[in-house]
């Protein structure tokens, strides 16, 4: 007997003629003044840069196995020295998988023209007085420079993925779907950074990483979409090339929208259980997912209705189509 699906997936129609074109040069000047905003919020008031990107110091803490040590009472401690961003997390004890809430990691600053060493032993002494006597091991401090050389290798990252892709694009389709696809990440980048911006996020490696996985999802958004795309140009060669783009959103709606909400419902759950540590990742993922859904509708598919596309393979009619006027046998 064959397994019924997911009733609740019903409630998505299996067939949907929504005209997203028509609303797309709307959507394109919404997107651009989101877009300069984020921008301009990087520099002003700019990002809230975490230990990694400002320098700091972090130490492992840990109490013998079995006993718990407060992470709220931990935290309140270290913030109380007024050492600027603090973030502590529970992690496995050393030689173990498991996480029995006897060790923890501290990340602290430390202030600009203070002694490292002296900062390090102040936090000790405060870190004992508030939970008691606890074991001190893998004390670390980032300088400026380190933290600068971390930033630029971050930023590069986020660069090199973004040209990969483009490069990706470019050989799977033709340089116009290239062209869309990039607009489409950068879009989706520059928006998320505007998020961190305005939630007041800490900007770290944690966010580096998350950016990255944004532009991943994006993009496999977006192939999903130009894939179909392709296949209803060389189905339907005479079709205005906005109805082709129309119909082959539509075709794939669905799938994004349950993969869309699958992957946010895991995040939210991440979100609320995975600490002050996952927050703001979490966060990022989740922007990322809608920015990326929607710049798959609005940004990448409209520029290749600007730019035209040769219809059909080598034996097919090559002339393009430009502005979604087809061309009429």
């Amino acid at each position: 007997m064959a397994m019924r699906g997911w009733p609740l997936i019903k409630v998505l129609p299996v067939r949907t003629n929504l005209k997203f074109v028509k609303f797309s040069k709307a959507f394109g000047a919404f997107s651009a003044l989101l877009v300069i905003a984020s921008i301009i919020g990087c520099f002003y008031p700019g990002l809230n840069m975490g230990i990694d990107f400002r320098g700091g110091a972090s130490m492992e803490v840990s109490k013998p196995a079995g006993q718990v040590i407060a992470l709220d009472e931990l935290r309140g401690a270290v913030a109380d020295l007024g050492l600027g961003d603090v973030g502590v997390q529970g992690i496995a004890r050393r030689g173990t998988d498991m996480n029995d809430g006897s060790t923890a990691i501290v990340r602290f600053q430390v202030p600009e023209g203070r002694d490292q060493s002296q900062v390090v032993r102040q936090v000790e002494t405060a870190i004992t007085e508030a939970v008691g006597e606890v074991t001190y091991s893998g004390v670390a401090v980032v300088g400026s420079k380190v933290s600068g050389e971390l930033f630029t290798s971050g930023m590069l990252a986020l660069g090199l993925a973004v040209v990969l892709m483009f490069a990706y694009i470019w050989f799977r389709f033709e340089p116009q779907f290239g062209f869309g696809a990039i607009a489409g990440l950068v879009h989706d980048v520059i928006l998320v950074f505007g998020l961190i911006v305005i939630m007041r996020l800490e900007f770290s490696l944690n966010m580096v990483a998350a950016i990255l996985t944004v532009i991943g999802y994006s993009m496999n958004d977006t192939v999903v979409v130009f894939d179909r795309l392709r296949e209803n140009l060389r189905k339907y060669k005479t079709m205005p090339l906005r109805e082709v783009i129309d119909l082959s959103i539509n075709e794939t709606l669905s799938r994004t929208i349950i993969t869309g909400v699958t992957a946010i419902m895991v995040l939210a759950a991440l979100a609320v259980f995975g600490g002050e540590a996952l927050f703001g990742f979490s966060i990022a993922l989740m922007a990322g997912i809608i920015i990326g859904t929607y710049s798959s509708v609005y940004v990448a598919a409209p520029i290749i209705l600007l730019w035209g596309v040769k219809r059909g393979g080598a034996a097919d009619d090559a002339t393009p189509i430009k502005l979604g006027m087809a061309s009429r046998p």
